[in-house]
Order: C-alpha cells, then sequence, then structure tokens
C-alpha cells in the first residue's frame, strides 16, 4: 500500500489501524446489538452525577499549578490568584459568570501589569 510520497504501510500498522476501527465500532454499536434493555446499577448513576466535575477539574487544576510540565516554584504567579478569586467568588455567590470575571479581574492586573 502505497502513501503520498514513496512511503509504505507495514503490515503490522495497517492491521493495528483495523484493529482498532474494528474495537471503535464495536464499542459505539454495543448497545444496539443488545437484544434487551441495558441499565446502569445506582451507584454508577450516582458516580456519573461527578463526572463532569472531575473531567473539568482534571483539565484545569494542571493549567493552574504547572508551567512546561513541571510544578510552579513561586508564588509570584498570578494563575494562582486569579483561581482563588474565582473560587472565592464562586463559593460566596455560586454564579459561573462572576466567577470568570472575578478571576480575570484578578488575573489580567497581575499577567499584564507586573509580568506574572
Amino acid at each position: 500500500m502505497s502513501l503520498g510520497s514513496g512511503g509504505t504501510t507495514d503490515p503490522w500498522t495497517l492491521a493495528v489501524i483495523i484493529g482498532l476501527a474494528c474495537v471503535t465500532v464495536l464499542t459505539r454499536c454495543f448497545f444496539f446489538i443488545l437484544d434487551r434493555p441495558w441499565g446502569l446499577p445506582d451507584w454508577a448513576h450516582r458516580a456519573l452525577h461527578y463526572a463532569p466535575v472531575a473531567a473539568l477539574a482534571a483539565v484545569i487544576i494542571p493549567e493552574i499549578v504547572t508551567t512546561q510540565g513541571h510544578l510552579i516554584s513561586t508564588w509570584q504567579d498570578a494563575r494562582l490568584y486569579g483561581a482563588a478569586a474565582g473560587a472565592a467568588y464562586y463559593f460566596w455567590r455560586r454564579g459561573v459568570l462572576g466567577t470568570m470575571v472575578a478571576g480575570m479581574a484578578v488575573y489580567m492586573p497581575l499577567h499584564l501589569g507586573l509580568g506574572w
């Protein structure tokens, strides 16, 4: 099998691509293939309520506490203060828009003004 500029695909790569495609189709069609209704246990339903918060924390927290893949080594980082201000506002008023505004109101002057 030829690819573009004279390269060839070895059989193992082709087998992996086909295998991953089969696994993807099988897992996405799993609920349509079953002949009877299928439900999640109660503990799984309760756990799914926390999935969005866990996913958001998994994305946001590393962006706040790391730089170039390493933990920050100084307190002079505007992200820390912006996140703290946003969290404080959220626990005070429970508003998402206000949380973002409060966090950015602290972050931007520190980042642009002081160069943190």
